[in-house]
This record gives structure tokens, C-alpha cells and sequence, in this order.
């Protein structure tokens, strides 16, 4: 059986090395992995300790509306019930969005490098993708507005962006949101929200009230540390979410991750510990990279894109020979760089000792 003309040109997704795959094949028996923005910190003990009991009985279906989650997350953002959609993963609900909203003979706009699952799942519904380039890691927010016309459909902004970890700030999105039409769905990734420092962090979900084409996306993934369950969420309009939620499937987050969740969520004293050492680390490994003299972008998230006089595969080589998996950005659209996790303290440590000892000969030779 043929399928759609489309997946001749595209390839699954590839995510990064795994940590069994590094230790077989250089032959190491510690890996510290600061790939895939993953929580260093770990999770909730409080989840730790509920999960017992979550798992139980699972040859029952789990509640397809989540109802005790959703209760949660609608008190504590102070929206409405029906404007919330679940998903497996916050990317799911992109999957969800581009099944709603897109056809062949659309169009939808994406900055260039961005999270690429819009892309992806609009190419798959038969939709023309229009990529903006970045502007030093920032969205080209009047480029994308030039780029509507009339068969644009949704327009995906990612705040702070990945893998550049630069934000839109809150006169920059209400700029767009002014000039932007009204039939065009704008949807907003939150998915590093809670990393961001920045008093220029927009109110995505105040702004719902004003907007009625506007989506906003946030996930247990990242700061709360549940990516392995995997459960994110949407809020938007309770007409919008109706029909989101039409689309998506009956029971597509589990009891564990629904249950754990909420559970995650009322840890605030976990949450507050993670975003604290985050934060501080950051900063330590910035102040190394400022040291070394190599540029990065502005982050805003758990971790930094590092420019490199190399390419991003020769620095991922050489930490992936010393038991350290980061993300080359030749796998990110961007092939002089790499992007790193920020880890634990003493793990940022060691990676900077490895990193100065591979680029410090190369930035001297640079400089004579």
C-alpha cells in the first residue's frame, strides 16, 4: 500500500543517543545525559511516592476527560474548564491542531530553527510550511506577518524558542497579536514557561481574553519532570478547545500521568528547588562560555545554544567519547553549534573542563 506522496520526503523522528547506546559502545559505565532538556533534578518525591497507587488497576480504561487534573490546572491558571485540550505530550496537541485545522492548499508559518513537530505535522495533512529565518535566535515576528495570506492557517510561535532559548517579549507579542488577523490561529509554545527569569515574559493565558485565535501551549515535561510519562496541555478558547478535543483520541493520557500531574503541580517547593539550581548553573556555565570567548544565544530556558569555531558534531564526538550526550546543532538546523542541558553542578563542572580542553587549542589558533 502506497501512502500520502509526502512521506517520500520525510524520515521518522531521530531522537538523541541513548544512554545504554554510549556506555556499549565506549565502553563507560557513567553517562550523564544533557540532550534533551530533560529535569536533572529529577521529579516530585510526592509523585515518587503516589505512583504505586496510580498504577493499580490498569486494565481499566483512564478518565478521557481528566477531570481531577483539569479541575487543578483551570483553578490554578484561573481559566475555564472547557478551554483546557490534554495530550501525550504537549506535542501531541500539535498533532491535534494541525489534524483540526489543516489541508492541502494551506499554509502555516514556522521560524526557522524552531521546535520541528509543526512542521512535521503539518507537511503530513498536506500543508504547504512557510519558514521564516531567525534573526540572531529571535523570531522575525513583521517576516512572519509578511508571510500571511489569505490560505494561512495557523502561525507557531515557540517562546522561549528552541533550541535558541530566545523569548518574545511581551510588547513583541502583542505587537503581532495586534497585526495579526483574526482567522489566523496563533499558537503559543510555552513548553520552557516556567524556566523564564525574564520581567518581560508575556501573559499568554491573560492575553486568551482578548484574543479569540490565539492557542497556548505548556507541558509536565520539562521544569516539572514528568517527561516520561508524558503529558502536556493546551488553553485556548472553549470553542477552539471543543474542537480540539473532538480530534483528539478518547484516552490519550493515562491514569499515571493524569494523577501524577496533579500531583506535580501542587509541589511548588520541588518546582521552586529545580528552577533555583537551574538558574544558578546557568549562570556558572555562561560566565565559562563568556571566559572561553564563544557566543551563544539568549536563553530563557534550561538550557544554552553555544556557537562553535567547529562543527557541532566534532564537540559532540569528543563529550560523547567522555560519557556526555548533548544535541549537535547539525541535527537542529544550525551545523556550528550545539546545545547543551543544563545539568547538575558538578556534572557542569566536568563538562566545562572537557569542552576547554577541546576548543581551547582551536580558539588560539583562531586568534594568531
Amino acid at each position: 500500500m502506497d501512502a500520502k506522496k509526502i512521506f517520500d520526503q520525510m524520515t521518522p523522528y531521530k531522537p538523541g543517543k541513548q544512554t545504554d547506546d554510549v556506555k556499549k559502545e565506549y565502553g563507560l559505565e557513567t553517562i550523564v545525559k544533557l540532550a534533551s532538556n530533560e529535569n536533572p533534578f529529577g521529579y516530585s518525591d510526592k509523585v515518587a511516592n503516589a505512583i504505586p497507587t496510580l498504577a493499580t488497576h490498569v486494565e481499566i480504561y483512564p478518565d478521557g476527560y481528566a477531570t481531577e487534573l483539569r479541575e487543578a490546572l483551570a483553578g490554578k491558571l484561573n481559566v475555564k474548564k472547557d478551554q483546557l485540550v490534554f495530550g501525550c505530550g504537549s506535542d501531541e496537541v500539535v498533532d491535534i491542531i494541525c489534524r483540526t485545522y489543516l489541508d492541502t492548499g494551506m499554509n502555516t508559518i514556522v521560524a526557522k530553527p524552531t521546535f520541528p513537530q509543526y512542521k512535521h505535522n503539518a507537511l503530513i495533512q498536506g500543508a504547504e510550511v512557510k519558514e521564516i529565518p531567525l534573526h540572531d535566535g529571535y523570531h522575525d515576528l513583521e517576516g512572519m506577518l509578511q508571510a500571511i495570506d489569505d490560505n494561512t492557517k495557523i502561525v507557531w510561535l515557540c517562546t522561549p524558542n528552541n533550541p535558541t532559548g530566545c523569548l518574545i517579549d511581551e510588547a513583541a507579542l502583542t505587537a503581532f497579536m495586534k497585526k495579526c488577523p483574526s482567522d489566523v490561529l496563533v499558537v503559543v509554545d510555552e513548553a520552557y514557561y516556567e524556566y523564564v527569569t525574564s520581567e518581560n515574559m508575556p501573559d499568554a493565558i491573560q492575553a486568551l481574553k482578548q484574543y479569540s485565535n490565539l492557542i497556548v501551549l505548556r507541558t509536565f515535561s520539562k521544569a516539572y519532570g514528568l517527561a516520561g510519562l508524558r503529558i502536556g496541555y493546551g488553553i485556548t478558547s472553549e470553542k477552539i478547545a471543543n474542537l480540539l478535543n473532538i480530534t483528539r483520541g478518547p484516552f490519550n493520557t493515562t491514569r499515571v500521568a493524569q494523577g501524577a500531574a496533579k500531583i506535580a503541580l501542587e509541589d511548588e517547593d520541588f518546582l521552586n528547588s529545580s528552577l533555583e539550581k537551574n538558574t544558578k548553573n546557568k549562570q556558572q556555565f555562561l560566565q565559562f562560555l563568556d571566559e572561553l570567548g564563544l557566543d551563544y544565544y539568549d536563553s530563557e530556558t534550561n538550557f544554552v545554544f553555544v556557537k562553535l569555531p567547529v562543527s557541532g558534531d566534532a564537540l559532540f564526538e569528543h563529550l560523547l567519547s567522555k560519557g556526555y550526550i548533548i544535541r549537535s546543532g547539525e541535527a537542529l538546523g544550525h551545523p556550528n553549534g550545539v546545545r547543551i542541558t543544563i545539568g547538575k553542578k558538578a556534572d557542569m563542572d566536568a563538562i566545562q573542563d572537557h569542552i576547554r580542553s577541546f576548543l581551547a587549542p582551536v580558539i588560539e589558533e583562531s586568534r594568531l
